[in-house]
């Protein structure tokens, strides 16, 4: 478990993320996290749930539709 401080930042509210913890999301200044609201709490992350719910309706549409794919490519 991190112990995290909420501190001000500029005219906002914030959290300062340990570099332990940056290493383990694979993360540094200037990337973005996405907070998602879990039954186990908020979960912090680095990859955007709707784009990742985005790519499995793509993978799914290329799954099923792969021979009109095909022939739409020649």
């Amino acid at each position: 478990m991190h112990r995290m401080k909420v501190t001000t930042v500029g005219n906002s509210i914030g959290i300062v993320l340990g570099k332990e913890v940056l290493a383990k999301l694979r993360v540094r200044k200037g990337d973005v996290l996405y907070a998602t609201e879990t039954s186990n709490g908020i979960e912090l992350s680095p990859y955007d749930p709707e784009f990742a719910r985005q790519m499995d309706v793509a993978e799914n549409i290329m799954r099923e539709d792969r021979n009109v794919l095909k022939k739409l490519s020649e």
